[in-house]
């Protein structure tokens, strides 16, 4: 698995008998549990292989996710070399007779003043090149992983009030965690994507304030999502896996 990947820690046979609490599995095979607004099971759903049975292949999610880490980066350092920096137009002394060593300019690398070598550049490029297939390939392989490791929440409508409330958002995280997700609700880290079938502003804007949680349109998810959160909330399954659906064709 990609070591950046959340992964769920399950407890032992000891750890259960002395009192802990198993993670309530999110799916049982191909056939997984939907969830309500207050965490209480509203029915399942039948999951596709081609979308949640992939096994898992490090080589391919690594090469997606270097790729597009790489894509993002800005270059800003920037270093002037001897060509940039201003003056050392002129030969500090004459070549020979003077017993000192020999300059041609006072912007040299050794000078005070002067100019860097080998320092950074903005003007680097770090672009790769990312297919679409393997894209596509890379973002299926995480969902199944996520299927397979208990991650994976279906959440039947989250049918949140025309104002936005980052209570209710809370209240819902609060109430999944409760249901069996445990480490949903919290605080600190990359806890939650939440996924709608398409952009909702009452939703976006009522998990804006949650830092451990982000929301986003199922057609935009990438790879590099799931491997940030560890937990994938998918709202209104039907509708949303008919839209990731389209992306394998």
């Amino acid at each position: 698995m990609y070591k950046d990947m959340p992964t769920t820690q399950t407890k032992t046979k000891d750890t259960a008998a002395a009192g802990g609490s198993r993670p309530r599995p999110a799916a049982k095979g191909m056939e997984a549990t939907v969830y309500n607004r207050e965490g209480k099971e509203a029915g399942t759903i039948k999951l596709s292989d081609a979308l949640f049975g992939l096994r898992w292949n490090a080589d391919l999610v690594h090469q997606v996710i270097t790729s597009m880490r790489s894509n993002e980066r800005q270059p800003i350092a920037h270093a002037r070399d001897r060509g940039d920096v201003r003056g050392g137009g002129k030969k500090p002394w004459r070549q020979k007779g003077t017993g000192r060593a020999r300059h041609g300019s006072s912007r040299s690398p050794i000078w005070v003043g002067g100019g860097v070598t080998h320092g950074p550049i903005n003007e680097k490029n770090f672009d790769r090149k990312v297919n679409k297939k393997m894209k596509t390939k890379a973002l299926f392989t995480l969902l199944s992983a996520k299927f397979r490791d208990g991650e994976l929440v279906f959440v039947d409508d989250l049918a949140l009030d025309t104002t936005p409330k980052t209570k209710l958002a809370q209240d819902i995280l609060n109430n999944l965690a409760k249901a069996g997700f445990e480490k949903i609700n919290y605080k600190r880290g990359k806890r939650a994507i939440v996924t709608v079938p398409k952009a909702d502003l009452t939703i976006s804007k009522s998990f804006r304030n949650i830092e451990s949680a982000l929301v986003a349109d199922m057609m935009n998810i990438n790879p590099l999502d799931l491997v940030t959160y560890k937990y994938v909330v998918i709202a209104k399954p039907q509708e949303s896996l008919d839209i990731i659906a389209k992306r394998a064709k």
